[in-house]
């Protein structure tokens, strides 16, 4: 799950991250009057949207008056932002960020984040803030230093100096950049983020170390110790579709393509992905219905399928182990029968209950292609679709 920005940086604060003071705003009026109650001399007006490259895209104003404010705010709120991250269709600016500009001397980047390649929690910093970490990775590796954390004992503050000076934080602030990424860790950490990623980490010219951004991701698996973090939960930054599923436990994720999927399982999800691309077509969407799904479960997923524009056709890949594949065939039925299903369905089952799931199937008077194998599946659907 993300969070906005400012969202971030009050998680931060409870941690005792130093982050500029600022206000969210809706409107303008409201910026206006966070200007006023903020009183500094420079004022950032920050679009907030969960999307990085913010800044590229015009989303980060530098207000040097309260009506520099006043014009900013109404540029942004309401604007579609397009970045890298966001796609070309963007995403609207529905608030803002007003916050005390500070006195930058030296920008730097520091993130913490799961390495698959250890098993553990890695922080990595660089001196090259203010910048993508994937283009500093691509373009000068070298300049990424990183520490692999020991569960049992967290970010030591050794490990923490040593990067503090291998990214040339000035030797007076080593102290305090370290303590800022103990900090940053115990955030990491008692949160349950998957992501914490600060860039830019700045210096500032009266010797503070803060962050001037904040990423934070969460494992949404640990959403249920956090109720504090699921109610920061902006819906209106995630796709509607998305949200669907969540309410019936279902793992789905929105695609460019033109091909439904259904799966049991994230492993057949990602290899039903793979075929399709394999044979020519485009998937729509990763839909994993998980070993325990109800004939409910399964119609609200295929209903979710339907409800994207751009699905042309679905293949319906099920290897029943603990999934019952009569549960399956039941749910696609019923779910047909509640949306006037007007594209090509592909269904593969193997497993438990087969022969009852193919009989239901069989029975129930739908324009239903079956299909021998995954790749058999594959064929047809990119067949019929194309």
């Amino acid at each position: 799950m993300n969070i906005h920005e400012y969202q971030g940086k009050e998680v931060l604060k409870q941690y005792g991250v130093s982050v500029p003071e600022g206000r969210v705003a809706f409107t303008v009026d409201e910026a206006v009057k966070a200007a006023e109650e903020l009183n500094s001399s420079v004022t950032v007006v920050k679009a907030q949207i969960h999307a990085g490259g913010r800044g590229k895209a015009g989303g980060v104003k530098i207000a040097k008056s309260v009506e520099e404010v006043r014009t900013y705010a109404g540029e942004l709120l309401g604007k579609v932002l397009v970045t890298h991250q966001t796609g070309p269709e963007g995403k609207e600016v529905k608030r803002l960020l007003i916050e005390q500009g500070c006195d930058i001397k030296q920008e730097y980047y520091v993130g913490v984040v799961v390495d698959r390649a250890t098993g553990r929690v890695v922080m990595m910093a660089s001196e090259e803030g203010g910048t993508e970490i994937e283009e500093v990775a691509e373009k000068t590796p070298e300049k990424i230093f990183k520490e692999v954390i020991d569960p049992a004992v967290g970010l030591m503050p050794f490990q923490a100096k040593k990067l503090a000076y291998a990214i040339n934080i000035p030797k007076s602030l080593v102290n305090k950049a370290a303590k800022f990424m103990i900090s940053l860790y115990h955030a990491f950490i008692e949160k349950d983020c998957s992501i914490a990623e600060i860039n830019p980490l700045v210096v500032t010219g009266d010797g503070n170390v803060m962050a001037l951004d904040a990423k934070l991701n969460f494992d949404s698996n640990a959403l249920f110790r956090h109720q504090d973090i699921l109610e920061l939960r902006d819906l209106a930054e995630e796709d509607e579709k998305e949200i669907q599923a969540s309410e019936y436990d279902l793992s789905y994720i929105a695609l460019d393509g033109n091909i439904g999927c259904m799966v049991n399982g994230a492993g057949l999800a990602m290899a039903t992905m793979d075929i399709i691309k394999h044979y020519g077509g485009d998937p729509a969407n990763f839909l994993d219905v998980g070993g325990g799904a109800t004939t409910e479960k399964v119609t609200e997923a295929f209903k979710i399928i339907l409800s994207d524009e751009n699905v042309k056709g679905i293949f319906v890949n099920i290897f029943g182990g603990i999934m019952r594949c009569d549960v399956i065939a039941n749910g696609v039925v019923e779910a047909a029968k509640q949306i006037s299903l007007d594209r090509p369905l592909v269904v593969r089952l193997e497993g438990t209950n087969v022969e009852i799931g193919k009989r239901i199937l069989n029975e129930s008077g739908l324009n239903i292609v079956a299909a021998d194998s995954m790749a058999d599946g594959a064929q047809k659907i990119v067949s019929l679709v194309k």
